[in-house]
């Protein structure tokens, strides 16, 4: 309970608690089953706050979405589910993540701007397509031709 106090847990985090406290499997079994039916250990629940979560504050993509659920150990049926109530929105939520970090890569190459970008991207759980994509249309927005607000010098005569 001390440990339901201080975060959610999945099925699997709880029965790995439970046997650090030495308990027998029947016990760990029947506890696991209450706290269940009880409402205190919900993987779907989990699963879908921790999909919003990692979408609205981290901006994270599909892979790595799925990864963080399958590393707190909630089952892949109950993954997928949480995943597909997701919109199909990856290349937008790349292309503003990509636009954010964009302007202050624009002191690079435009090589080594792109690399790093679709790096950055790849890291959040954006596919390489997706990545590409978004990367490549952030830098050409932000680069220094779409830059309007800028000192222009002209050769004065």
């Amino acid at each position: 309970m001390r440990k339901l106090r201080t975060r959610s847990l999945s099925v699997s985090e709880a029965r790995q608690a439970l046997r650090g406290h030495g308990l027998d499997n029947a016990v760990i079994d029947d506890v696991i089953d209450d706290f269940c039916r009880r409402g205190y250990l919900d993987d779907a629940a989990l699963a879908g706050v921790l999909v919003t979560s990692g979408v609205e504050r981290k901006g994270q993509g599909r892979v790595a979405l799925s990864r963080a659920l399958a590393q707190r150990g909630i089952p892949r049926d109950v993954i997928d589910a949480a995943l597909d109530e997701l919109p199909d929105d990856d290349d937008e939520r790349a292309l503003e993540f990509a636009r954010t970090k964009a302007r202050s890569l624009g002191r690079l190459d435009n090589d080594t701007a792109l690399r790093r970008l679709v790096g950055q991207l790849s890291r959040r759980g954006y596919n390489g397509s997706v990545a590409m994509k978004a990367a490549k249309q952030a830098l050409r927005e932000t680069g220094p031709s779409a830059s309007s607000s800028g000192v222009r010098f002209v050769d004065s005569d």
